[in-house]
């Protein structure tokens, strides 16, 4: 035995062993821990910032429905178009000078072809972003002038056309209120066109295919395609001969009698409500909707910026719909159903009202009189006569008659405190005095 105190700098001292022992498990979690973050925090983030790196979309538009009057005529249909767009990497030759030279050659086609500030154009072209839109809805006029260009210059790769519609509507403003327009990307804004966006305007498709670390497609990658899904057509109950007569003779009524705030006309089947016109005048050019109309034309102008939003509004607003009023001697076809109904009254009850001219109401204190249409006082009356006359103070005492009670009783039954449901944009609910 050695009875010496004894150290040796052959062994490891059992504090740092179990100081590294430590230090390992620690720095062994940590690693954990981030590995997990990355995986289950992290994760699906970074996922979708890969697949952003590593592939190429490239959309394809579906074909957006037409919209059909009941006599089958096309009122809003899709017309082919194209898109123009560009791959800035792929402009290029084999030395910069010369590859500065093409880009500089491609600005200037294409902003010439196109109508396009040079300027912006060929900071499109140098870009380093993967795709540049160049123009859109572009006809075919245009696109046969590029295709020669591009063969002209030997460019063969870099300028993409890919296929589009444009909304496209054969009648111009016929049933301009109704129908409604569609925006640059065809998306709908106003009228049936926003209202049934859902329906009409189908899924994108697209291409998808991968790109490397050089931002490059690379070549024979796997290729996914998925279909676009067209939208669905739209057929309206309204009648195109009917439609068209109606607009006809409402702009002649509305020009003649000097009518400022225009006008508007429902022509609707009684036998199942179907609305076979509908029309408001002054109406505008679905084609170009941002173009003032006549009316607005005349004071366009001298409007302010917010003001001229608001007149464009109103100019695209279906009155039929948007607008209330108040119904006035047509109530009195509603008045009398109630009173036959509820047996308070017959149709021919000889001297059951009585015109004065005039009918008196209590309004708090005041006493307040409501004059009838005519000043020549319709005398004693039946409910027929009342009706034929359209007599005011004989409606008025019917009304009493009845009772508030009773007549919003009805006038719920027949719907008049709800919205019609007409599928139609914009469309207002009515207004009532509460009990």
């Amino acid at each position: 035995k050695i009875k010496s105190s004894f150290e040796s700098k052959n062994f490891i001292h059992t504090k740092k062993l179990r100081f590294t022992l430590i230090a390992t498990i620690l720095i062994f979690l940590l690693l954990i821990g981030r590995i997990g973050f990355l995986q289950f925090v992290q994760g699906n983030s970074l996922k979708e910032q890969a697949y952003n790196q590593q592939a190429i979309n490239q959309i394809i538009s579906p074909k957006r429905g037409n919209i059909y009057a009941s006599t089958g005529q096309a009122l809003a249909i899709g017309a082919q178009v194209d898109t123009i767009t560009i791959n800035p990497a792929k402009i290029v030759k084999d030395s910069e000078e010369d590859t500065k030279t093409l880009k500089e050659t491609v600005a200037k086609g294409l902003s010439d072809i196109f109508s396009l500030d040079y300027n912006e154009t060929l900071e499109k072209v140098n870009s380093t972003s993967q795709v540049e839109k160049i123009d859109k809805k572009v006809e075919q006029e245009k696109v046969d002038e590029l295709k020669q260009w591009m063969e002209d210059n030997d460019i063969s790769v870099g300028i993409n056309i890919d296929e589009d519609t444009k909304r496209y509507y054969p009648y111009g403003s016929l049933a301009s209120s109704v129908i409604g327009f569609c925006g640059s990307d065809n998306q709908g804004l106003s009228g049936i066109e926003s209202k049934w966006e859902s329906v009409l305007t189908g899924t994108p498709g697209k291409i998808v295919s991968s790109k490397g670390s050089n931002q490059q497609e690379i070549p024979n990658a796997e290729e996914t395609y998925i279909s676009a899904e067209n939208g669905s057509d739209l057929t309206l109950t309204i009648d195109f001969n009917i439609q068209t007569i109606v607009e006809k003779y409402l702009k002649q009524a509305v020009d003649e009698n000097n009518c400022e705030k225009g006008g508007n006309v429902i022509v609707m089947n009684p036998k199942n409500g179907d609305i076979l016109a509908m029309a408001s005048y002054p109406d505008y050019d679905l084609n170009s909707p941002y173009t003032p109309n006549a009316k607005l034309a005349e004071t366009y102008d001298s409007l302010s910026t917010e003001e001229k939003s608001e007149a464009l509004y109103k100019m695209w607003a279906n009155k039929s719909v948007a607008e209330t009023y108040e119904p006035g001697s047509v109530f009195k076809v509603i008045t009398a159903s109630v009173a036959l109904e509820e047996n308070i009254t017959t149709t021919d009850k000889e001297d059951d009202f009585v015109c004065k001219g005039y009918e008196e109401f209590q309004d708090g204190s005041q006493t307040l009189k409501i004059s009838c249409w005519r000043t020549n006082p319709h005398g004693v009356q039946s409910l027929r006569d009342a009706l034929c006359n359209s007599c005011n103070p004989a409606f008025m005492q019917l009304g009493k008659r009845i009772g508030a009670a009773t007549l919003y009783k009805y006038y719920e039954a027949f719907g008049l405190f709800d919205s019609t449901n007409s599928g139609l944009y914009g469309e207002q609910s009515s207004i009532f005095q509460k009990l």
